[in-house]
């Protein structure tokens, strides 16, 4: 009898013991045995290893190695079986279940689409037969992977199980997944902190006032804004970059209730000081970066409660705007040519900023006591307003008579960004500009969609292409490069003038060498790339 005739022999044995199939222990490590075998005896020893396991828990540990063995295999076809089969040794088996779970979360960096679609489809299957042992499996893998499974375990997470429904996501799953997620957020990279993030928006904490407080309160701790002083602000890009990431995370949920003025505050005191401002950021994209800042800075102006040192906080915007609005010179007699210095975006934010400010704090305003001071101001709004509305021309004029179609280009897209900013800068400019400044007009900025029922539905998960499946290293990387918080802004270039640049990605991923499913070994410590301390 040839190998193959032996499995099938042993196969039948076993199938046909019924009460005493304890007794043939020797069929079942032949089986086992197989995995060292030919293709096809490979092949079959995957199918037939998972259909009689729970009968020889001696035998748990050999042959779920066996099977990891198979999943291992330089043959595809052979991987793809196996992978396929590991649900089978979860079927009543906590311990089994984490080892497959953890096993299957390592492969989620897998390059052929067909053998990622198969790990997909195993870990869903592992998660509906014992959704709790399943996913601890996962977070084992955040605890010990590398960067890249770590990101791909995330991902997971928000595309594949948050949208598995209240039968498999219950109120005590979702209990363990915001546990496990906020231990997470010990250690994480920026990337990481953003999926981490968006997968506890897209729990509970995303649908209540009180889990927005919660959220509010991650983001703060991770900005650690009382621990830097202003000295290490100036110098330290990656401090910067952190609070960007944790303020943007913050914004969604600030409202009338849950304010904001902490990070207001922050910014103001550590890094709108002009010798701080103009140290941000030097040695890259300078601009790209304090306007990154500025975006979400303004965002967040809106829902400050009044300010402790209101002079001294206002002052600080006051002054870093001046810096985006220069004086006319006296060869300026025309500026319907935008002027190289206007930096359109820069000014929306900040302007908006001095406006809120100025209506919460209106008799904080110290400029406007100072004779000078209100001369030099106005001066420079009364340049600015003339380059805007020359721009405002020049936009509606490009913009004149295009179709719908045409709108939906990506140039005209930003054209009709531009118009907004500039639109914007012009209504608050004549609430400034009054003798003293007024504040009755409020604005939309240019780059936020107005939120509607912000309470009434959760914060959807992350989705990756048009499918929001996982097919292959082209797709994958696709979405890789969707999950990370972008850096990566587009602006319209106008025809002279500087409306703003772009921004590079600074994240990136490690390859790495799989571990045995269980826990353990692999990870934490130097593999991971730009990991901060706590963030």
């Amino acid at each position: 009898m040839d190998n193959i005739e032996r499995l099938y022999k042993c196969y039948e044995i076993l199938s046909e013991a019924g009460d005493k199939i304890t007794e043939h222990v020797a069929e079942y490590k032949e089986i086992l045995q197989a995995v060292k075998g030919t293709s096809k005896e490979k092949r079959l020893a995957s199918q037939f290893i998972g259909n009689f396991f729970k009968h020889f828990p001696e035998l748990s540990d050999t042959a779920i190695d066996a099977q990891f063995d198979l999943c291992e295999d330089d043959d595809t076809q052979i991987r793809r079986q196996a992978i396929k089969d590991l649900p089978k040794l979860c079927q009543g088996n906590p311990e089994a279940t984490i080892r497959v779970g953890d096993t299957l979360a390592q492969l989620l960096i897998l390059d052929d689409a067909t053998e990622l679609q198969q790990v997909n489809n195993s870990l869903l299957s592992i998660i509906k037969l014992d959704t709790k042992n399943a996913i601890t499996g996962l977070f084992q893998q955040i605890t010990t992977g590398d960067e890249t499974t770590r990101e791909r375990c995330f991902k997971f997470i928000a595309t594949k199980l948050l949208t598995m429904g209240p039968n498999v996501v219950t109120k005590e799953i979702e209990d363990y997944i915001v546990e496990e997620v906020k231990k997470a957020l010990q250690d994480v990279t920026a990337d990481e902190f953003h999926l981490c993030m968006t997968i506890l928006g897209a729990t509970k904490l995303g649908s209540t006032i009180t889990g927005h407080a919660e959220l509010v309160r991650l983001a703060t701790e991770q900005a650690e804004l009382n621990t830097v002083d202003a000295d290490t602000l100036a110098v330290d890009d990656e401090v910067v970059e952190r609070f960007i990431q944790c303020a943007t995370a913050a914004a969604p949920y600030f409202s009338k209730t849950i304010k904001s003025t902490q990070f207001v505050a922050y910014v103001c005191d550590k890094l709108l000081p002009i010798k701080t401002w103009n140290l941000i950021a030097t040695a890259v994209a300078q601009d790209q970066i304090q306007l990154r800042l500025l975006k979400v800075f303004a965002e967040m102006i809106t829902y400050t409660d009044k300010l402790d040192n209101a002079n001294e906080r206002i002052n600080a915007v006051y002054n870093v705007l001046l810096e985006y609005m220069p004086l006319p010179k006296l060869s300026d007699e025309d500026t319907t040519d935008v002027p190289p210095s206007f930096q359109f975006s820069h000014a929306e934010c900040l302007l908006y900023a001095l406006h809120t400010l100025g209506k919460k704090h209106p008799s904080n305003l110290t400029f406007i006591e100072d004779a000078e001071k209100l001369k030099d101001f106005r001066a420079r709004l009364q340049y600015l307003a003339r380059g805007t509305q020359g721009y405002i021309k020049k936009l509606e004029e490009a913009l004149k008579g295009k179709s719908a179609e045409e709108l939906k280009t990506e140039e005209n897209q930003l054209k009709q960004t531009a118009l907004k900013t500039t639109s914007n800068i012009n209504v608050l400019i004549r609430d400034l500009f009054h003798s003293p400044p007024i504040f009755k007009h409020d604005i939309v900025l240019s780059w936020v969609v107005p939120k509607t029922n912000k309470l009434g539905k959760r914060h959807v998960p992350i989705t990756f292409g048009d499918k929001g499946t996982a097919n292959g290293n082209q797709e994958q990387e696709q979405q890789d490069k969707k999950a990370r918080p972008s850096n990566e802004q587009k602006f319209y270039s106008p025809p002279s003038g500087k409306y703003s640049g772009k921004v590079n990605s600074n994240y990136g991923n490690n390859n790495r060498t799989r571990q045995r499913g269980g826990g353990g070994g692999g990870g934490g410590g130097n593999f991971r790339n730009r990991r901060y301390n706590r963030y």
